[in-house]
């Protein structure tokens, strides 16, 4: 069961890199992409259907293999979401573009083997998710200010770090709704971040920079679930030398993304 719980988590990251790439497609060369404006067109709905099929073969995965072994296959969406938007563009992606992936993808594995299993019950109170909403949106706007006066690939690793935050809160109290005690209204409030978090990621996307805004987005989703978990529902965090050898090999695969050609460099804008 193991074994296919992680060739099911596998085959879900492909759907999941193959879904980032038909929507980062159509978000290129927009200043501000209008999520209805995105709506109305067909590839991007595709890709929207085709990372709800790899978001359903994960969760699939999970129940068959444990979490060690099937969530670091999710890495491998960034190593597969390259090759798919380059083709997408009409070019190759070089070598120094795989590498700098790939370090993002050992560093990525690492964190999340050296998270600490967590145990019993999950509870969040009402002040509790008012907390996580506000501390999410604060991050977002510093980050969205940071943004307009960053370079593009500086643009798209802000927004997608913004997304990503807003994608960890989302992921935050989805745990609370399904394994913990809730009010209602909580399913209110969970559609809010998770709407947010696409339009910022839809703008990273126009950045033109897709290697660096994916990578950033796989990054701070599960680095903010770890914190507002440990924060605010009293998780354990990983400790040791390891955890920070593995974040600094995930920063550096990250910057050197940034440093090199974005894959949309022979595409002209629509």
């Amino acid at each position: 069961m193991t074994v296919l719980a992680a060739v099911i988590a596998l085959v879900g990251s492909l759907f999941f890199a193959l879904g980032a790439a038909l929507q980062q497609f159509e978000a290129f060369g927009s200043a501000q992409p209008k999520l209805l404006e995105l709506l109305r067109r067909p590839r991007w709905l595709l890709g929207g259907v085709s990372i709800l099929t790899g978001g359903g073969l994960h969760i699939l995965a999970l129940g068959l293999g444990p979490l060690t072994i099937v969530q670091p296959m999710g890495v491998a969406s960034l190593l597969f979401a390259l090759p798919f938007t380059a083709a997408l563009h009409g070019r190759k992606p070089s070598r120094k573009e795989l590498a700098a992936a790939g370090v993002v993808a050992i560093g990525l594995i690492g964190l999340v083997l050296l998270v600490p299993e967590s145990h019993g019950p999950t509870y969040l109170s009402p002040n509790g998710v008012l907390t996580l909403m506000g501390v999410a949106g604060a991050a977002v706007v510093l980050l969205w200010a940071g943004s307009k006066a960053a370079s593009p690939a500086g643009r798209a690793a802000l927004l997608a770090i913004s997304s990503g935050v807003l994608y960890g809160a989302t992921a935050t109290l989805t745990r609370v709704l399904v394994d913990g005690s809730w009010n209602w209204w909580y399913l209110l409030a969970l559609p809010v971040p998770a709407l947010l978090g696409l339009v910022m990621l839809q703008r990273a996307y126009a950045a033109g920079h897709f290697g660096v805004s994916f990578a950033a987005l796989q990054i701070a989703d599960p680095v903010t679930a770890v914190v507002f978990g440990a924060l605010l529902l009293g998780e354990p965090l990983p400790t040791g030398v390891l955890p920070i050898a593995a974040a600094a090999l995930t920063a550096a695969g990250t910057v050197a993304l940034a440093r090199t050609s974005p894959l949309e460099a022979h595409r002209e804008p629509a």
